[in-house]
């Protein structure tokens, strides 16, 4: 009965689907066409910002038709709520030189846009050959530092997601699609 129990509560905070998984694979589609042709013959690092963004950089690397590598950081300002601590924590760096990269920061959602903003300013200083931020979420509303993604691939209202990847307290990753949360 509890585990019944459990199953009922994940799906009752499921409040409603706002981005299909078809709409999610055809705007994949799109990105992974303009990113090769982009960088067709130029050495591209993929750089996933973990945990959110990893199923993301799973289906865009598969997308890209040009030769490419991928790195992992791990970064939080979000702990076990919905709502971001404002403080940005890396806890987990790349593991090589960027300096002969063209690199791809993958993001999952961009909020208040202050993981974003600190990363691309670590990743500059390392001298990629360039450097492109692309998100697969934006979230305008909840700036509050100047940030714009090089290419975002859908913008939503101030609401909290899930699905996808995203998560509320490491739940809901493996939805095939991005919802809205509710309690």
């Amino acid at each position: 009965m509890d585990k019944l129990q459990t199953i009922q509560e994940y799906q009752r905070k499921i409040k409603r689907v706002v981005i299909t998984e078809e709409e999610i694979k055809e705007a994949i589609a799109k990105a992974g066409k303009q990113i090769s042709e982009s960088y067709d013959g130029r050495p591209i690092l993929l750089v996933s910002i973990l945990k959110g963004a990893f199923v993301f950089l799973s289906d865009l690397c598969r997308a890209i038709t040009v030769p490419c590598e991928v790195g992992f950081m791990c970064a939080k300002s979000y702990y076990s709520g919905t709502v971001s601590t404002g403080v940005v924590k890396i806890t987990m760096d790349l593991d090589r030189d960027i300096s002969g990269y063209h690199v791809i920061i993958v993001e999952d959602i961009i909020d208040t846009g202050r993981t974003l903003n600190d990363i691309v300013k670590m990743l500059k200083a390392r001298n990629p050959l360039s450097l492109r931020v692309v998100t697969l979420l934006d979230k305008p509303d909840r700036r509050l530092v100047d940030f714009k993604a090089d290419l975002s691939l859908f913008t939503i209202p101030d609401y909290f997601v899930i699905g996808y990847g995203l998560d509320c307290g490491e739940i809901y990753r493996n939805l095939p699609y991005i919802a809205e949360y509710g309690e």
